[in-house]
């Protein structure tokens, strides 16, 4: 994960955010939204992966490592998100919510 003075990545991960909040308001559905968007991020890792292989017979054989990688990314992401939302609860929650 990149630096805290990244500003770019972490504009990049606002924006989808707030695309979800956008989602959300117009759809209602918290679960449906919150799936829709990791489906779409695991497409969009599959289809990043697939840039790096000659053939899916090459991609195949590299399948479980690609696997390893991005769970253990998602988990140590996840990881640092849900500590950040713990230490911060009272100041996150009493926040204005997305309209």
């Amino acid at each position: 994960m990149p630096d805290s003075t990244d500003e770019a990545f972490y504009d990049c991960a606002d924006a989808h955010i707030n695309l979800a909040n956008e989602q959300l308001r117009e759809f209602g559905d918290l679960g449906k939204v919150s799936a829709s968007m990791m489906f779409g991020t695991t497409r969009f890792s599959a289809w990043v992966s697939t840039r790096n292989f000659k053939s899916g017979e090459e991609m195949a054989q590299a399948r479980e490592a690609m696997l390893k990688y991005f769970c253990e990314q998602y988990r140590m992401m996840l990881e640092d998100n849900l500590d950040d939302y713990i230490n911060n609860f009272s100041r996150y929650m009493t926040a204005k919510k997305p309209d």
